[in-house]
């Protein structure tokens, strides 16, 4: 249907539009009903629909209708597969649709800087490129069935410790290059209908009131069409936030905000057109909803829960396999050990915490994919709701371990360790697990670990196990999923969006997490992840994209279109990828970019670029990536624009951020000179890196080099020592060491002739 926005607007008093910048209760909208402007509602997400009926909550602490539960966001980024998840926004379009949803809340695009976010479960991934190809995909999958999404939550929310308080300081290039580029390529390429503004302070102002992040480069720079919602109180002073760019405030206000914006527009500290923009922006939303409502809409539960298996297996990331332990034989005795095998962790605590529509019990899909031929045991091993030993379950585990061919004991974070509203303190998983895992071992050398956690642990007993499978939080078909991958029916092909380091102190952010009091500064910059890791040749546990197959595959054939380009041309990059294994399965090939030789300071390699494919054996296939001008720039403060630097770059291709199969390089022209003016503090280094420039300081150095005196002594018996000094010596220095042989004049002179190149 066909409206006239700004006309409705116009008909409305400033008592409703000021009331409508506000929800009407916990998840809806409010509505003008002369105008026929309807209430809409809102809800939690992302990896499931929490629609909660009567008394609402925005912790997950109260009931709500089911849904299908689907892998958590640290899970599904490890598919790095945009079409399952597109798939996955789907389905969660459709439940919005028979739930009478307009809107739900996620998908979440925060980066993990450290793996002790009480959040992490939530968020994608360290890096901001794969983060924001998921959301994007997350996005328009679930937008393709007329339901909006709320990308969260913007921006720099990266702990939960204080986070309604603390102020995240970081500097204008780390912001850009990572903490805001893993919500720009989502906003580009989704157009979110709504995003929403996180709780924290950034750089001095609250996100909910920051003006240069909501409205400059959201909306003016991105092209953000939609509104920004505040996270559930986020709101810190809400006629601010308004003229800041945040049009809905939620939960309601009860009144409270209401009155706050009448009484500045009516005393002239607020515009009415700012007002009237932000419930026009709001509005197109509203309506967009209502022309996409599905009238009796349905959804096959059953399908979607085959959706979740499937997205779940392909998510899990085989991080061992020594000796081939693993697919297990459906024969012989196994001996399942751990209590999450019969209770599950699925899924993580807080918000996003759904009502599944159905439950996969671990235990019993092993037992039913592994058949008839084969004796399945099962001992707890440990109680999930303390840390203490059970003297009693460690020694019914180890009586079962120690008469079965192969044990698949299940370990990882009970609920408590991880949720919204808290941050770890440590990487450990609880002591009674860990007396497990010795006690197991003692018995018994087939060990198969199976890890049921939201982000990182660190692994002591790693040595003890054949195999490690990370689950992380699989979903409501976790079970189904598990007993697919470790029997065979289906091949592992994950791999880690995130690095597991050895110990937590590796950690970028370790001496700078959480801060201290409500201040946290970035201090390790653009060095976040492997970017750190990799950079500073810190061996990880597990590296970003690390993760092993059933099958085996081999590269070859690395191409480019083209070695010489400028910044504003696009070059293909192509690979022959083949399965060189006796199964079927699909492999994630990685493109990273290095900058050879840069001005500024920049990790070892990027990521800027990765496929699945699926293979057969035998079967190759060519893989191609498109690399335009962000592939090969940083964010130049100075400019307030991405730049590349003229020089070579190097394109590695891989199985991981440390698995780099091979390379090529290219050269980039910038089309964009950055030449700062020269003064008399410009130093001798600075004009040689300039080819015009260090033409005219040659000359100035022949001169220096002809004149009498210790400097041209020295010129002459220490070369090496002389150029050295030189290239740090600023030009006002010139005169005084060169002894008269070059005058101040003289030098005033050929500063003027140098800014004249241009």
């Amino acid at each position: 249907m066909t409206r006239n926005i700004k006309q409705i607007v116009s008909q409305l008093t400033l008592e409703e539009k000021a009331g409508l910048c506000s929800g009407l209760n916990f998840w809806h909208t409010k509505g003008v009903e002369r105008l026929g402007i309807p209430s809409v509602m809102v809800t939690d997400g992302p990896h499931g629909l929490r629609k909660q009926s009567g008394s609402s909550d925005h912790l997950g602490l109260l009931d709500s209708v089911p849904a299908t539960c689907f892998p958590s966001a640290a899970g599904l980024a490890c598919s790095w597969d945009v079409q399952l998840v597109s798939e996955v926004g789907v389905a969660l379009g459709e439940e919005c649709q028979a739930e009478d949803v307009a809107v739900l809340l996620g998908p979440g695009a925060n980066i993990k800087r450290s793996p002790l976010c009480g959040r992490n479960f939530e968020y994608f991934s360290e890096d901001p490129y794969l983060s924001s190809e998921m959301a994007a995909a997350h996005i328009n999958g679930v937008q393709s069935q007329g339901i909006g999404t709320s990308l969260k939550h913007f921006a720099v929310n990266n702990q939960e410790h204080r986070r309604m308080t603390t102020d995240a300081v970081v500097d204008e290039r780390t912001l850009r290059e990572i903490y805001l580029a893993s919500f720009e390529g989502a906003v580009i390429k989704g157009q979110p209908w709504t995003v929403m503004s996180s709780y924290n302070q950034v750089n001095g102002a609250f996100a909910s009131e920051n003006s240069r992040l909501l409205t400059e480069i959201l909306k003016e720079e991105w092209g953000h069409e939609g509104f920004v919602v505040s996270d559930w109180g986020a709101v810190n002073e809400r006629v601010a936030g308004l003229a800041a760019g945040l049009e809905l405030e939620m939960p309601s206000s009860n009144g409270s905000g209401d009155r706050k914006i009448v009484e500045a527009v009516q005393n002239g500290k607020l515009s009415e057109e700012t007002l009237s923009n932000a419930v026009e922006r709001i509005l197109t939303v509203v309506f967009k909803a209502v022309d996409n409502k599905k009238e009796n809409a349905v959804y096959d539960a059953d399908a979607h829960h085959q959706l979740a298996t499937k997205v779940a297996a392909e998510s899990m990331v085989l991080l061992k396999n020594e000796q081939a332990i693993l697919p297990l034989p459906k024969s012989g005795s196994i001996a399942v050990i751990g209590a999450f095998a019969n209770a599950p962790r699925y899924q993580g605590g807080g918000s996003s915490h759904i009502k599944p529509t159905k439950l996969d019990n671990t235990l019993a899909e092993i037992t039913r994919t592994a058949g008839a031929a084969a004796q399945v045991s099962y001992a707890q091993g440990y109680r999930l709701d303390n840390d203490d030993q059970d003297e009693q379950l460690l020694q019914e585990a180890k009586d079962k371990a120690g008469t079965a061919d192969v044990v698949v004991l299940f370990i990882g974070l009970p609920d408590r360790y991880e949720s919204e509203g808290y941050d770890r303190q440590h990487l450990n998983i609880p002591g009674n697990q860990l007396a497990l895992i010795e006690a197991v071992a003692e018995v018994q050398s087939n060990l198969v670990v199976v890890l049921s956690n939201g982000s990182p642990i660190v692994m002591p007993w790693l040595g003890k196990a054949k195999a490690v499978l990370e689950g992380y939080l699989g979903g409501q078909a976790v079970g189904g999923a598990i007993a697919a991958l470790l029997f065979g029916d289906a091949n592992p092909s994950g791999k880690l969006a995130e690095t597991f380091p050895v110990k937590l102190s590796d950690n970028p952010s370790f001496l700078n997490f959480p801060g201290e009091g409500d201040k946290v500064e970035y201090k390790e910059g653009v060095f976040v992840g492997y970017r750190y890791y990799d950079t500073k040749e810190i061996e990880p546990l597990f590296p970003f994209g690390y993760g092993l197959s059933y099958t085996t595959f081999a590269y070859r054939n690395l191409k480019v279109c083209q070695t010489e380009l400028t910044d504003q041309d696009t070059v293909t990059v192509s690979v022959d990828v083949r399965n060189t294994g006796t199964v079927a399965g699909k492999e994630i090939i990685q493109l990273y970019v290095r900058d050879s030789i840069s001005t500024v300071n920049r990790p070892s390699k990027e990521l800027k670029g990765f496929a699945k494919v699926e293979l057969q054996p035998g079967e190759e296939q060519t893989v191609t990536f498109e690399l335009g001008k962000r592939a090969f720039a940083y964010y130049n403060v100075d400019l307030k624009d991405w730049h590349v630097e003229t020089g070579e770059f190097e394109i590695l291709v891989g199985a991981s951020s440390r698995d780099i199969v091979d390379s090529v390089s290219v050269n980039v022209i910038s089309t964009v000179s950055i030449r700062k003016p020269v003064t008399l503090n410009t130093t001798f280094g600075d004009l040689l890196g300039d080819p015009e420039r260090a033409i005219i300081a040659n000359g100035m150095l022949q001169k220096f080099s002809e004149g009498s005196g210790m400097m041209s002594s020295l010129m002459e018996d220490a070369p090496e020592m002389m150029t050295a000094m030189l290239n740090f010596m600023p030009l006002r220095a010139l005169a005084m060491f060169s002894q008269g042989s070059i005058s101040e004049e003289a030098i005033e002179g050929i500063i003027a002739q140098m800014n004249e190149v241009k």
